[in-house]
């Protein structure tokens, strides 16, 4: 396996092309060649080192061009010097705005069939993880067979199978309809579109529901609309005076713990999350399954918030580990 290593020293980041391979048990490492200090010379570096690497570097070249890619937006998202975040440290901002520079400079820009193949294979992502953390047990396979070739997966419930579908379709409606306005009507929609064919209890509850395994109480059932419209009102006020991407999740935790649906508010939060997301022209966000236990327990801090409450000693937590979600399954995906 070849890969670009980067090591830091001082303010000074060194690059050396780096080889690693298994005897037994035990895995041997090597720098093959020493890359220099200069990121935006990588590629040329790589093209000029001898022959008998040629080998090694085709085989490892998606990995090779993949880091220097990233390094590109990254070094010119640097060159802006951005203010600090109180929510984000600089190395965290710097990672979350080079998605959002290639969101908008290379993937928008894409040929529209092109788009719609990268935005297929992230829909499959996001519909999997998203309702998997919610106790669907279809596979990451299962998924694409279902999504992509409508071929029904076997064992499984048809509400399980509704999920995926009607998560896709809500998914690409809202990033064709980015702009429309966060309010009631889209919220209700949302969750109705997400549940259809599941649970017809529509609209905000008039009952008091318990959240299973959960640290906090949701809003009353007689308060679910007077919190809804803090929620919203606090959205308003906050929409520019807090980094969009803090804005989004934000919003994705107030949400969850109003609870303001009988059913499929963690899939309808995510949702309007990455709404809020691409309104304001950034990527959208999958929280992994696989990361559930790390993204509970984030939530579950910052239940300590109430509904009109920014603070970043409840919030900072959950910020950092959602742009660590967005910035890796971002460049899997769309790079």
């Amino acid at each position: 396996m070849v890969y670009i290593y980067r090591k830091r020293i001082g303010d000074k980041e060194y690059y050396y092309l780096r080889a690693g391979s298994r005897k037994g048990s035990k895995v041997i490492i090597k720098d093959i060649a020493y890359l220099g200090n200069d990121a935006n010379k990588l590629k040329a570096r790589i093209d000029k080192l001898p022959k008998k690497y040629s080998k090694e570097i085709r085989k490892a070249y998606r990995t090779i061009n993949r880091f220097i890619e990233i390094n590109n937006y990254l070094n010119e998202i640097k060159a802006l010097k951005l203010k600090s975040n109180p929510y984000l440290p600089k190395e965290y901002l710097n990672n979350l705005e080079a998605c959002r520079l290639h969101w908008n400079k290379v993937f928008k820009k894409h040929h529209k069939l092109t788009r719609k193949e990268i935005l297929e294979a992230f829909t499959i992502e996001f519909a999997f993880n998203t309702t998997s953390i919610e106790g669907n047990t279809i596979t990451l396979k299962e998924a694409e067979k279902l999504l992509l070739e409508n071929r029904t997966p076997k064992n499984r419930t048809v509400r399980e199978i509704y999920d995926l579908q009607n998560t896709e379709k809500v998914f690409l409606d809202l990033i064709e309809n980015p702009n429309k306005v966060l309010n009631h009507e889209l919220i209700s929609k949302i969750h109705d579109d997400l549940l259809e064919r599941i649970d017809d209890r529509k609209g905000y509850r008039k009952e008091d529901v318990r959240v299973f395994r959960s640290r906090f109480k949701s809003s009353p059932a007689q308060y679910v609309l007077t919190d809804m419209n803090l929620l919203l009102k606090w959205h308003n006020e906050n929409k520019n005076k807090l980094h969009p991407f803090v804005l989004a999740v934000l919003f994705h935790h107030k949400f969850e713990k109003i609870h303001p649906f009988m059913d499929g508010n963690g899939r309808t939060g995510r949702m309007l999350m990455n709404h809020i997301l691409m309104n304001n022209n950034y990527p959208p966000l999958i929280f992994r399954n696989r990361n559930r236990t790390e993204y509970i327990q984030f939530l579950s801090v910052a239940d300590k918030a109430n509904l009109e409450d920014s603070s970043v000693k409840h919030y900072k937590d959950l910020v950092e580990f959602s742009t660590k979600e967005l910035t890796e399954t971002y460049w899997n995906l769309f790079l």
